[in-house]
C-alpha cells in the first residue's frame, strides 16, 4: 500500500472540499481506509472510517452530517467529502490503511499512512 492524499485547499466556512487519497499499490480492496486530521498544537485524532465493501461506516461525532467518506475501489481510491466546512475544520488530513479495524481504527495502529493533505477553513 502506497498513499497519496490530495484536494486540499483554502476555502471559506461553509464551503466544501473533496479529499482523495489514491493507493498505488496492488492491495486496496483488502483494507479499510480511514481519515484522521491534525491541527496545529493537538494531536492527531480519527475523523472517519470505511470497510472494504465500503458497506459500513464510521465518523467521529464532530464531522456527522457534514462529512461523508466513500471509496472506489476499481480506482483504489478513497474520499472525504467534507461539507459546511468550520474554521475549526482546518488542519493537516492523513488517510490511512488498516487490516482488521473501522469503528475502532486508531492512529496507533493502523497499518498504512499517507502523506497529509492542508485544509484552511477561512471564517
Amino acid at each position: 500500500v502506497q498513499l497519496q492524499a490530495s484536494g486540499g485547499g483554502l476555502v471559506q466556512a461553509g464551503g466544501s472540499l473533496r479529499l482523495s487519497c489514491v493507493d498505488s499499490g496492488s492491495t486496496f480492496s483488502r483494507y479499510n481506509m480511514g481519515w484522521f486530521r491534525q491541527s496545529p498544537g493537538k494531536e492527531r485524532e480519527f475523523v472517519g472510517a470505511i470497510s472494504v465493501s465500503g458497506g459500513f461506516k464510521y465518523y467521529a461525532d464532530f464531522v456527522k452530517g457534514r462529512f461523508t467518506i466513500s471509496r472506489d475501489n476499481a480506482k483504489s481510491t478513497v474520499y472525504l467529502q467534507m461539507d459546511s466546512l468550520k474554521p475549526e475544520d482546518t488542519a493537516v488530513y492523513y488517510c490511512a490503511a488498516d487490516h482488521y479495524r473501522v469503528a475502532g481504527m486508531s492512529g496507533a495502529r493502523v497499518d498504512f499512512w499517507g502523506q497529509g493533505t492542508l485544509v484552511t477553513v477561512s471564517s
